[in-house]
């Protein structure tokens, strides 16, 4: 095997499962530095209590769910490490640690907390977890002493604080952490079926375990260019909803389906029919792995379980580190 070029950490929250935003703007990313890199792969829960604290009933379900298609889009436990956030308790102990060094100046100016307390109409209405999870975030990152973060462009800035923290903690003490660099994806972000941001709580969401009918209603309820009515009128494919996605999802035909709506001769119900069939034609050997996973929680569990025992080897290797430039090690 190929030398690895360093370590990289990314996670998500278990929500439950996953759309194809995630697909295309993650796990595709993920996918393809299995090979090259050392990868742990977070099942971010503790996370989820941030701003779901009354649902925790959920989580356990909505990770099997998450996990599910996390194998079924190609993550390979046996080329990379599943764990659970909760399941390694370094976590929370450097999560303690890096929150005594971290300045509250620099929580309350991440825009990434200000955009999701203004979306969420959190205003008023913030606890102190929340408040305080991108020292968090930066602990799932240091913990792993990641050299590289796959994010998308609003995961930035929690990326450069994570950098602060660990020099932060490297001058006052002795270098531990290394300052990981975010590592951006090349896909841009899937709009909604609606057009908006493509989001389980405004039910806009294409899932990968949809079935094929269920992925065709949903391209029928697409946004088009409102301009476009009728057969025969000429459409504008670069601000089309439905034209992204065949960007996406049906490269070979996406040339001569822009040629077909700006002439009019293609109709946007044809065009979606199209669509709804390329989508399938991709999630179909999705689907199929999923099946196997969905139908066995305890293969499932199973993988979790080891992977967590695997990355605690990493974190208890950190926090010895940690420890010991502390002068905390009695």
């Amino acid at each position: 095997m190929a030398e690895k070029k360093g370590i990289i950490l990314s996670g998500m929250r278990p929500t439950g499962k996953l759309h194809l935003g995630h697909l295309v703007g993650a796990l595709e990313n993920w996918i393809g530095l299995q090979d090259s890199y050392t990868c742990y792969f977070l099942v971010a829960d503790l996370h989820v209590l941030t701003t779901g604290f009354e649902k925790s009933a959920e989580i356990p379900g909505n990770i099997h769910e998450m996990v599910c298609d996390w194998l079924a889009a190609g993550l390979d436990p046996g080329r990379s490490t599943f764990l659970i956030q909760s399941k390694v308790p370094e976590h929370s102990e450097l999560n303690l640690i890096l929150s005594m060094i971290t300045p509250m100046p620099w929580i309350e100016r991440n825009p990434t907390l200000k955009e999701m307390i203004r979306d969420m109409n959190l205003t008023g209405k913030i606890h102190f977890g929340l408040m305080g999870y991108p020292v968090l975030q930066a602990a799932d990152i240091l913990l792993y002493r990641a050299d590289l973060v796959p994010v998308g462009e609003d995961q930035v800035a929690h990326v450069e604080m994570t950098r602060e923290i660990a020099r932060r903690f490297n001058h006052l003490y002795k270098p531990v952490f290394p300052e990981s660099r975010a590592k951006l994806t090349s896909t841009p972000r899937l709009p909604g079926t609606d057009g908006k941001k493509m989001s389980k709580s405004l039910g806009n969401c294409i899932y990968i375990s949809d079935n094929d009918e269920a992925v065709k209603a949903k391209v029928r309820q697409m946004i088009t260019d409102t301009q476009k009515i009728h057969l025969g009128d000429s459409g504008r494919p670069e601000i089309c909803s439905v034209y992204s996605y065949h960007a996406i999802f049906n490269k070979s035909e996406s040339e001569e389906i822009a040629a077909g709506c700006r002439s009019g001769k293609l109709g946007c119900v044809e065009c979606k029919d199209k669509l709804a069939g390329a989508i399938g034609h991709t999630l179909d050997p999705l689907r199929q792995r999923r099946k196997a996973y969905e139908d066995d929680p305890l293969k499932v569990k199973k993988i979790l379980l080891e992977g967590s025992k695997a990355g605690s080897k990493r974190a208890a290797e950190t926090m010895a580190l940690v420890r010991e430039a502390m002068g905390m090690d009695y």
